[in-house]
């Protein structure tokens, strides 16, 4: 379990593909304190430290990973955002956050507001009802607060500490996203479907 608040960012400094699994190394200021076997948020994808030491950490990308998300794209050299699983007892600064993403989005539209930025993004039409109007919603691991939702369109607004902090600073119009939208909603919803 996670919050959407990016503690850290790494660099991809390896990509090999071993059988179906992409197998990423990044370097990070937090990587000489990870360990083995911990969950570990990558672009708000949770996957599993299998390797680690002061220069970086190793990571597994499965098949149906890779078909969910925009990991398989990374090049060496771009950067991620990380975050560490949620401790018994933190604070929830962000919101519940399960590093498993729903939907790969893409970034319509990045616009400068004169000291905030707001960016527009599409998504798959199935998950129109899972966004609402000051709901929150994941994008590349960031936990956000939708402004408007429109037809398989919703936009954000993200102030400079986290533009200047996460990797949303380097998004251009066109790229790709991971999206995860609140388990709330998707359990509500659910429950509302099953009844019906």
């Amino acid at each position: 379990m996670f919050t959407g608040i990016v503690e850290a960012t790494g660099t991809l400094f390896s990509r090999t593909m071993e059988g179906t699994n992409l197998v990423l190394s990044f370097e990070s200021n937090i990587s000489g304190e990870l360990k083995v076997d911990q969950s570990l948020a990558h672009q708000g994808v949770c996957l599993t430290v299998v390797a680690c030491d002061d220069r970086g950490h190793r990571v597994v990308a499965v098949q149906e990973t890779l078909d969910r998300s925009t990991l398989g794209n990374l090049k060496v050299g771009d950067r991620v955002n990380l975050e560490r699983c949620l401790r018994v007892g933190d604070r929830l600064d962000g919101h519940w956050v399960q590093g498993h993403v729903d939907a790969t989005g893409l970034c319509t539209r990045k616009e400068s507001r004169d000291g905030s930025w707001t960016f527009a993004f599409s998504f798959p039409a199935e998950h129109q009802s899972l966004l609402v109007p000051k709901g929150s919603v994941t994008v590349n691991g960031v936990s956000l607060t939708v402004v408007e939702v429109g037809e398989g369109t919703f936009s954000v607004a993200v102030i400079p500490y986290t533009y200047e902090h996460t990797t949303l600073g380097e998004l251009e119009e066109g790229q790709g996203v991971n999206l995860e939208f609140d388990i709330l909603g998707k359990y509500f919803l659910q429950h509302i479907r099953s009844r019906s």
